[in-house]
């Protein structure tokens, strides 16, 4: 079992959803259970996927605990991009989320480098993740 808080990629996705939990309490009031709520859901997704992977016997459960992960930093920026579009967030905020976004998803997409995942399923892993 690791200690996920000493991983660099947790640390940056949780001050990332640290970030945007601020940043989403300006959104407008209908948008609670809407936008601001999908937002705040899939960020912070990304560490809550990377600490379970954490908890996992092997790495092949590592491993796939940060493609999904992945998946959430994924579907994160495409809220924001909607944030950004919608003005409930200005061009310099989401500039900034996005770039520690795009931090939080090479990272993570080095350490799954780094992870043994099953052959079977190297292939596509790979081709999803050249993808986001």
């Amino acid at each position: 079992m690791k200690d996920f808080k000493q991983l660099q990629v947790w640390q940056k996705a949780h001050s990332l959803s640290l970030a945007i939990y601020r940043a989403t309490i300006n959104f407008p009031k209908e948008e609670i259970y809407r936008l601001t709520s999908q937002l705040r859901r899939s960020v912070s997704s990304i560490s809550a996927n990377i600490a379970e992977g954490c908890g996992r016997g092997s790495d092949a459960d590592f491993g796939r605990f940060l493609f999904i992960a992945m998946g959430s930093a994924c579907e994160s920026e495409c809220h924001l991009l909607l944030a950004r579009d919608l003005t409930f967030l200005n061009q310099t905020k989401h500039a900034e989320m996005e770039t520690a976004l795009v931090e939080v998803k090479r990272i993570l997409a080095a350490l799954i480098g780094k992870v043994s995942v099953p052959r079977n399923n190297l292939r596509s892993q790979k081709e999803h993740q050249a993808d986001c």
